[in-house]
């Protein structure tokens, strides 16, 4: 058995994020018919290149669970605690919130089986797939929830097959107190530079590390600028070469990465969203009320503070509100988001 990770002796670690309830403020308005019907708060941060802090908006320093958006992270821990090589497509699908399609199903199910491992061993928690179209073709066929279909499945192949490759036990890769998630806490803890405020347990099942909206977002620049043969860069490569892999065919993280080059970028439930460009210019958004909608209008206003071109940012800027089957309005960032001329 090989010997546990430790951090490079050049990173040093801070303290947790304060545990407070978060000062968030007002990010996106629901416009219909001219007047503002509904307001989502939230807080936004937007790093320089040189990591320094270009425009904040809420509370970006409160401890809070990055939720899916963590999974970059604990991907470049599992590649440090000795998770064997995959391919490009797989390694994309261990940092996924997948969709459920077949391209994704097929990936999980290698990752598994290049440790003679099966469906049966993950402990994930079994639910349909995440895409309401594929969900529908499921039910349609008869199927019911599976572990495989659940949109986290890449990652615990992954932690299943890293816990084969080190000789660790399986049946409770999933408890805090596993050496594969020491593992991955110490990762969350360098690529964030600070320490984890709680633990608690996510949506499938997996720990659930509690950090900042400006760790989460430093920790996003570190993967974007990372040299290639790195474990931060060999899990970037992959999430850029293969975004319908990190995601699903037509979701619109995939569709922002196609849209603009280079481009890294990681949603999570609860409203969470981080995107980070190969200069280390980098944006962290989280909605406070959870709201997916609200997700990505604040993340294109974000991004235009990085420099990204506004016609390129336009598709993910509005969502249409509708009345009487036709547009009366639009979701979109407040404008104290916007970029303000100079």
């Amino acid at each position: 058995m090989t010997q546990s990770t430790t951090l490079p002796p050049h990173r040093t670690v801070g303290d947790p994020p304060a545990v407070r309830e978060p000062a968030h403020v007002p990010v996106a308005h629901v416009v219909r018919g001219g007047l503002v019907e509904g307001v989502h708060h939230g807080s936004v941060v937007v790093l320089a290149a040189d990591g320094s802090v270009e425009f904040q908006a809420g509370d970006i320093e409160a401890a809070f669970y990055p939720r899916s958006a963590l999974k970059p992270l604990q991907a470049v821990g599992l590649l440090r605690a000795g998770l064997p090589p995959l391919d490009d497509p797989s390694l994309a699908l261990v940092a996924a919130s997948h969709s459920g399609e077949e391209q994704h199903l097929t990936a999980a199910r290698g990752i598994l089986a290049a440790g003679g491992l099966t469906e049966d061993e993950l402990r994930n928690v079994p639910d349909l797939p995440y895409d309401p179209a594929v969900r529908d073709e499921w039910i349609r066929r008869g199927l019911g929830p599976t572990r495989l279909a659940q949109n986290c499945s890449g990652k615990h192949a992954a932690m299943l097959l890293t816990a084969r490759a080190r000789d660790w036990h399986l049946g409770d890769y999933l408890d805090p107190g596993h050496p594969l998630q020491r593992e991955l806490a110490a990762t969350v803890e360098d690529l964030t530079g600070q320490g984890i405020a709680r633990v608690t347990v996510d949506g499938c099942g997996a720990p659930l590390f509690s950090v900042s909206l400006l760790g989460l977002t430093r920790a996003a620049a570190r993967l974007a600028t990372a040299a290639p043969g790195t474990e931060e860069g060999r899990v970037a490569h992959a999430m850029r070469e293969h975004p319908e892999m990190v995601s699903g065919s037509g979701r619109d993280v995939a569709r922002l990465v196609r849209a603009v080059p280079g481009l890294l970028a990681k949603d999570g439930f609860e409203g969470v969203q981080i995107a980070a460009l190969p200069d280390g210019r980098a944006v962290g958004v989280k909605i406070a009320d959870g709201a997916d909608r609200a997700r990505m209008p604040v993340t294109a206003a974000a991004l235009a503070h990085c420099g990204v071109d506004a016609g390129v940012l336009a598709p993910f800027a509005t969502t249409p509100v509708i009345g009487g089957g036709a547009p009366v309005g639009a979701l979109r960032a407040a404008d104290s988001l916007a970029l303000q001329a100079t």
